[in-house]
């Protein structure tokens, strides 16, 4: 994440934290203190810390956040219930989820070969990736979900930070909102639809990017799950069978090689500036978020073709680190499919020492001698390592 974005992010922590106090403080009936009102925006007592929790409210969201942990990545009874309704749990949401989603949403939205300037989020709940839209330079922005209390914070929210904001309720069962868009998201929510019917969330899929303008993107985030990933490899697998083409990340346009072994799945890993109340709340809740991971897809509208790849043996980082004895192991993906790289230690030069510091969502272009073995590459003292783009940027054109 770019340290604009993370700037951006520090400055909608106590704007979350005012709105999440209003929310509660709205909820609790006969509670010790009352929101007051005070040119339109909720006064608390003047104890509280505007950019950080106390300790007994530290305590309230971090089981909240257990609560969710727990129902959507483990058990997954919470995937496609209406938790967003669920007053403590949409406020734990608000204050850790919604950072994480903003974090992943920029650092997604950095590889659009454009700025968008209209943005439709669908399943937005309280917003994270539409203001990340609006801080990314869009100046139309609507977001929409099913949840009347999640739109309802978000509109607090663009109160708090003077933005404007569209809102609309929307379900899969629902018509799109009109109109046409830049961009449209779908942040965390595909992974929740359909009881996995993977055909019918491709069918939603194509009906949003009949939404997208020429030139536009849909921008599609899931959780780095092995299921939830491989599921999300599914649904483009079908629309690359359809003939529709992948911005970001694929540079592959067949059939996704990750999926041949079961054990396999792609995700995304991005370093970030986590913010301190993040921090303090992944601690409390038992949480480890020191990286931002998704799976995600950037999907071009029907009729559009794949960009051309940069020129030479280009591939993208698609593991992390694999160290071995007196050697150090990757797995890469690009136009020819996903094979394993290595290179001994003995071998380390100038011209490939960068290939033992490359992380995952990295470009690179290999060039030199290689040694083909199979379905992997052996570089050695005559092979050359160049990264063409930092995981988050966009992909140059050749």
């Amino acid at each position: 994440m770019s340290s604009d974005a993370a700037r951006d992010l520090e400055a909608w922590i106590p704007r979350l934290i005012s709105v999440w106090r209003a929310h509660r403080a709205s909820r609790s009936k006969g509670g010790p203190r009352h929101q007051q009102q005070h040119r339109g925006r909720p006064q608390f007592e003047e104890n509280e810390p505007t950019t950080r929790l106390t300790p007994q409210e530290v305590k309230e969201v971090g089981a909240g956040i257990k609560r969710l942990s727990h129902g959507l990545t483990r058990e997954r009874e919470l995937a496609g219930a209406k938790y967003m309704d669920d007053p403590a749990l949409l406020g734990a949401y608000l204050l850790f989820y919604w950072p994480v989603s903003y974090a992943q949403s920029r650092s997604l939205l950095s590889e659009l070969p454009a700025r968008p300037r209209s943005l439709l989020d669908l399943g937005s709940g309280p917003g994270p990736l539409a203001f990340a839209g609006i801080d990314a330079g869009a100046s139309e922005t609507i977001a929409a979900d099913r949840s009347k209390p999640a739109l309802d914070l978000a509109r607090q929210l663009a109160i708090e930070a003077s933005e404007a904001l569209g809102t609309r309720e929307w379900s899969p069962e629902r018509a799109l909102p009109e109109g046409r868009f830049d961009v449209i998201t779908m942040g965390h929510v595909l992974n929740e639809l359909f009881n996995g019917d993977i055909e019918k969330r491709a069918a939603l899929v194509e009906k949003v990017l009949e939404r997208v303008k020429p030139g536009g993107s849909l921008v599609v985030m899931e959780p780095a799950l092995r299921d939830t990933s491989r599921a999300l490899l599914q649904v483009r697998d079908v629309l690359v069978a359809k003939g529709y083409a992948v911005r970001a990340p694929c540079l592959f346009r067949g059939a996704c090689p990750a999926l041949i072994k079961p054990s396999d799945w792609c995700h995304a890993e991005r370093q970030w500036r986590m913010p301190q109340l993040t921090e303090t709340l992944a601690r409390t809740a038992g949480l480890h978020k020191e990286s931002l991971k998704m799976s995600y897809l950037v999907l071009a509208p029907k009729g559009e073709t794949w960009a051309e790849p940069p020129t030479g043996r280009v591939l993208r980082i698609v593991s992390e680190p694999l160290e071995g004895k007196g050697r150090q192991r990757l797995m890469g993906c690009g136009p020819e499919g996903r094979i394993g790289l290595a290179l001994q230690d003995k071998h380390r030069n100038d011209g490939n020492a960068k290939f033992f510091y490359l992380q995952r969502g990295e470009v690179i272009r290999i060039g030199g001698v290689v040694d083909e073995k199979g379905d992997g590459a052996g570089l050695n003292d005559q092979s050359t390592v160049e990264i063409i783009a930092r995981a988050g940027q966009a992909v140059p054109k050749p």
